[in-house]
């Protein structure tokens, strides 16, 4: 009787065979800013493909730009009025995109299930807040582009210089942060009816009263000082002593941008709700 005797191969595997290790399962979640991205990407395809939300944050400011500064109607003051009225439009664009378009696109999200699927995922309310404030700025960098190429061509002449530029910058990121978390705030607490009707409210509100077509200082004294304290009228003050006046604004306006930053922030942490 013949013995046999089996032995394991030892020949090296192929050039460019796959490796085992490529298909081993890996369990878990992916590092918050992959997760942050990823979200951040998706929200800011949705925003750019809604067409309400376009007509809010891109078609309503240019219209506004291009009909009083073409017109009289509206009385703002001596000087250039392309110069007078560009620096509230871009603030009224920065509220439209991180406060109105994003209350009333995440309340209906959250009315519709897709906050609540989201909740099942490892994305935590910081990531889906910090994923949302990036999609807006990616909106605001477009909103930017396209209003100040509509006023330069109007005659716009803006003053500021390198100082002016940076605070410029900085008052819009805080304002963003500030606006973004009433948003996240609203939606987060209130039914889709009731955040699409007071987002739509404040933003007609702070149309005529936040010293978006023309400064506060108009206004009587008392109805100055309760303003002052709104932080659609700390953006657009402070854009305009930028813009049109050519200097840094006071510390006030960054102030006032900080505190509702840290108080809308706070607050929208704790009480957002996914459903």
């Amino acid at each position: 009787m013949t013995e046999h005797t089996f032995s394991t191969p030892t020949t090296a595997p192929a050039a460019g065979a796959p490796d085992a290790a490529l298909f081993r399962p890996a369990p878990g979640a992916a590092p918050m800013w992959r997760m942050v991205t990823a979200q951040a990407a998706m929200e800011l395809r949705v925003m750019l493909r809604h067409g309400e939300q376009f007509l809010l944050t891109m078609v309503i400011p240019v219209l506004l730009l291009v009909g009083f500064t073409l017109t009289e109607v509206l009385d703002v003051g001596e000087g250039s009025r392309v110069d007078a009225l560009t620096p509230g439009v871009l603030a009224l664009a920065v509220m439209s995109t991180s406060f109105t378009g994003l209350a009333i696109g995440t309340g209906f999200e959250r009315r519709y299930g897709v906050l609540k699927r989201l909740g099942a995922t490892p994305l935590s309310r910081f990531g889906l807040l910090a994923a949302k404030t990036l999609a807006v700025l990616g909106v605001q960098a477009i909103q930017m582009a396209v209003l100040c190429a509509v006023a330069l061509g109007l005659g716009w002449s803006p003053s500021a210089g390198l100082p002016g530029t940076a605070a410029a910058l900085a008052l819009v990121l805080l304002a963003t942060a500030a606006f973004a978390s009433l948003a996240l705030l609203m939606a987060g607490t209130l039914r889709a009816e009731a955040t699409l009707a007071g987002a739509n409210l404040v933003y007609v509100l702070m149309l005529g009263l936040g010293g978006v077509l023309f400064p506060t200082s108009s206004f009587p004294e008392s109805l100055e000082r309760a303003v002052s304290v709104l932080p659609i009228t700390a953006l657009a003050s402070g854009l305009r002593s930028v813009l049109a006046d050519g200097s840094v604004p006071g510390v006030g306006a960054f102030a006032v941008l900080a505190v509702w930053t840290a108080v809308g922030a706070l607050l929208a942490s704790r009480l957002f709700r996914w459903e």
